[in-house]
């Protein structure tokens, strides 16, 4: 299945400042690029170069005034759904995990999970390890936390979520994430593109969407407690241990996102 990608992006800017853009989609096992072009407004100077998370980044000076940011990407992607091929349902311990996972069970500045650690045990601490209690967590969060739309705010961690019970799906995915972390399941944070592809659903505004992955057996599967059933398409941008690597832009001087 061939899927059309990509976003249009306005930054107006006052002085100078430099933007770290990531938009392309990276290396997954599920999907592969055919085509992509990446238009950074009137000639603008980037260097590119892959994070320690393996997102592709371009790092893009700014001019003063308007700069529009154009990304169009073909993606040949799976037409089945979710996690169709997981067969390893219990978590790879942590004395035999890769070194390069083990991030991934920490808390971080988004994703608390030494604060949840009472809660979680309290709520799925019977539930049967592994992927069992990964999907006993979503369903609880579907049906426990309530989506609302443009509710979202950058100061919000996991922990904030869970006390006040409502968010997005930068939200969604954070609390899904801490509380995975609170088992030893290694849990990032991910971002990129979901079509309504075999679930239409009038209140879901397209945008860039984000979720959460687990590591079981040898690879990452989805869980999207936002909504708790199986996707078709998803096309992954770029994963970190919370929304601070998966940003799809990151400012720094005087620029503001105007469109």
């Amino acid at each position: 299945m061939t899927l059309r990608v990509g976003c249009n992006l306005v930054y107006e800017v006052s002085g100078t400042a430099t933007l770290l853009l990531n938009v392309s989609p990276r290396p997954d096992r599920r999907h592969r690029v055919m085509a992509e072009t990446l238009t950074l407004g009137d000639h603008l100077t980037a260097e590119e170069f892959i994070d320690s998370h393996g997102n592709k980044v371009r790092r893009v000076a700014l001019r003063s005034g308007r700069n529009e940011i154009r990304h169009d990407a073909l993606v040949a992607t799976s037409s089945r759904p979710d996690n169709h091929d997981l067969t390893v349902t219990a978590p790879v311990p942590i004395g035999e995990l890769p070194p390069p996972l083990l991030r991934y069970t920490l808390p971080s500045r988004y994703c608390d999970s030494d604060k949840l650690t009472n809660f979680a045990w309290q709520q799925f601490g019977q539930v049967e390890h592994g992927w069992p209690r990964v999907q006993a967590i979503s369903e609880w969060l579907h049906r426990n936390i309530e989506y609302r739309y443009m509710s979202g705010h950058p100061s919000l961690s996991a922990g904030d979520v869970l006390a006040r019970g409502y968010g997005v799906c930068r939200d969604f995915a954070h609390l899904a994430i801490a509380l995975n972390r609170t088992f030893n399941i290694p849990s990032r944070y991910i971002t990129g593109h979901l079509p309504d592809i075999g679930f239409p659903d009038p209140d879901n505004h397209m945008d860039f969407h984000a979720y959460a992955e687990v590591w079981l057996g040898d690879h990452w599967f989805t869980t999207d407690a936002r909504f708790h059933v199986p996707r078709i398409g998803r096309v992954t941008v770029s994963c970190g241990q919370d929304a601070v690597d998966g940003a799809f832009s990151t400012i720094y001087g005087g620029a503001s996102l105007a469109q």
